[in-house]
């Protein structure tokens, strides 16, 4: 690999960019701060570590990433995953939690890593859109059910949702009013910052007003809950110690959850192109959010993973190269070292509000709507993911939705499209005989065109759908012609499967020719020994070609 200057992006640097960048940088910190306390939470973490894990993100991929807007950070796509494979190890919060999600911290860092030096990334390719689009709904109600607690004033208790749900609705009689209006008034200041300007930082807003509301109001003592005392300064640097049968035990979510970083990088960057003529590496991205996991496991914080909202707001407020990562970074780095204590009165509530707001951006309904007018079978596949993940666990609902998705293109290949061919009236053109255009069909002669790879999945399938067209002609057949123009590759048991085909058609007196077949399919039938059977004479480059030649012969 080439060497990786010290923020890449800024080759080329003009100082007309700077204001932007210092502006964006301001914005994105507005918007980071908050939004990283609550995601702190949401994994079970002290707030600290949210702030630390964005700084530990940001200046990383600042270093070695490529993309110039992207953001990197503690996500709440993959925190309540991290949460719950540290709850197998002790409660949250906890010295047990915390070091686990160091732990995993680390073990995703160096996977992600790992991804994008071998030049993996294309991986994220395996979950279809309808499968994302179902797994991020998901986690979007898991986040809905967790917050209700913070949201309502009320005890969370239930270790899955129903559980959670239960919980809730048990003690709805207990509802903290305040808890009520706080959460209402940051969530209404959230949603008004995003209408008017997304370059509002809404949330920050909301929390400056809720934390001095609390302090104020002396709503402590009113029954509404607050993050309390938070660790100034700097984290310790260092490796997180655990036992060989912790790291084992915790593999599982480190490789679900490099699998979403993988997912989650790609699909921001596709959102948030660079600009005509700026150099893009995903693979190495992914080095740099990695990096930033592995930064954050070792001063104890959790794992980071690029940010779609966050990205988009750097997009928004004009910022053009990493500079505003490392603005932003310092920023929250300020506020760690010298104002953490104001936290101390910063509701739960107002937190919870934030990440109602996070869930509701992850429920992509406009995109389940499309895909149910596309096709229903995706639809219900992004639906049964949905339900996997919100009501088994992201986990268990990735693998569930990862065994749906290659179920659904087993099937899809085993039982590919296909039509009988017609010749258009006046014309050597042969098109599909259902697709309302009059076709005349030559009589003895069936032309069959398959859609896609001729495999062990479909083979006998499609030998018996060539059979049974033969059987149902309405004329005695004398020949068959295969249009091999849709066939991508031919493999071994296929290739046999033909075969046996080819002399069952023969000894009822059918001759068989094959017609536009690409340079790969003729390679295949050389090799398999079925042109050797079929003869040189049965190639056609039309499907024209074939059916004079063959209605000749016949």
């Amino acid at each position: 690999m080439t060497s990786w200057p010290i923020i890449p992006t800024l080759r080329g640097y003009r100082a007309a960019w700077l204001g932007r960048d210092l502006a964006a940088g301001l914005t994105l910190a507005g918007v980071a701060v908050p939004e990283q306390v609550a995601t702190a939470g949401l994994a079970g973490a002290p707030a600290w570590a949210g702030l630390y894990a964005f700084v530990a993100g940001s200046l990383m991929f600042a270093v070695l990433g490529r993309h110039p807007q992207l953001s990197v950070g503690a996500d709440s796509t993959i925190a309540p995953l991290l949460a719950a494979a540290a709850a197998t190890v002790g409660s949250p919060g906890s010295p047990p939690y915390v070091q686990s999600l160091a732990i995993l911290a680390v073990m995703v860092g160096l996977l992600v890593t790992a991804v994008g030096l071998l030049r993996l990334g294309w991986v994220s390719q395996f979950l279809s859109t309808p499968v994302v689009t179902g797994v991020l709904a998901g986690i979007a109600v898991q986040i809905l059910v967790r917050q209700l607690p913070a949201v309502l004033g009320v005890p969370g208790e239930g270790t899955n949702t129903i559980g959670r749900l239960r919980a809730v609705a048990g003690r709805l009689g207990h509802t903290n009013g305040w808890a009520v209006a706080i959460a209402a008034f940051v969530l209404a200041v959230i949603v008004a910052g995003e209408r008017l300007d997304r370059r509002i930082p809404g949330a920050l807003l909301g929390v400056i007003g809720s934390t001095v509301a609390v302090a104020w109001l002396g709503l402590g003592s009113r029954g509404v809950e607050t993050v309390g005392p938070v660790q100034a300064g700097l984290p310790t640097v260092g490796l997180p110690s655990a036992p060989w049968s912790e790291v084992r035990h915790l593999l599982p979510a480190a490789l679900v959850v490099t699998f979403l970083c993988v997912i989650q990088t790609a699909a921001t960057e596709r959102g948030a192109a660079p600009a005509p003529g700026t150099a893009g590496d995903f693979d190495r991205d992914l080095v740099a959010v990695g990096a930033g996991s592995l930064l954050a496991g070792l001063g104890g914080s959790f794992a980071v993973n690029a940010s779609p909202p966050r990205t988009a707001i750097v997009v928004a407020t004009g910022g053009r190269t990493q500079v505003c990562a490392v603005v932003a970074a310092g920023l929250t780095l300020g506020f760690v070292t010298g104002a953490a204590g104001v936290l101390r009165n910063l509701p739960q509530a107002a937190l919870g509000a934030i990440l109602v707001f996070v869930a509701s951006r992850l429920l992509r309904i406009t995109e389940l709507r499309t895909i149910r007018r596309f096709d229903r079978l995706e639809y219900a596949l992004a639906v049964v993911t949905t339900a996997a993940v919100a009501l088994v666990g992201v986990e268990q609902g990735v693998i569930v939705a990862m065994v749906l998705a290659l179920a659904d293109r087993t099937w899809r290949a085993a039982r590919p499209a296909d039509v009988v061919l017609g010749r258009e009236p006046g014309t050597d053109h042969w098109i599909p005989v259902d697709v309302g255009q009059p076709t005349e069909q030559v009589p003895g002669v069936v032309v069959y065109l398959l859609y896609g790879p001729l495999w062990y999945g479909n083979a006998d399938h499609t030998a018996a759908r060539i059979r049974d067209l033969v059987d149902a002609a309405r004329s005695p057949v004398h020949a068959f012609v295969l249009d091999a123009g849709g066939i991508s590759d031919i493999d071994y048991t296929a290739a046999q499967t033909l075969r046996d085909l080819l002399h069952r058609l023969r000894r009822r007196g059918v001759t068989v020719g094959i017609a536009r077949s690409s340079h790969l399919v003729h390679h295949d039938l050389v090799h398999a020994g079925l042109l050797a059977a079929l003869g040189p004479d049965r190639l056609f480059m039309t499907v024209e070609d074939a059916v004079v030649a063959l209605a000749v012969m016949g």
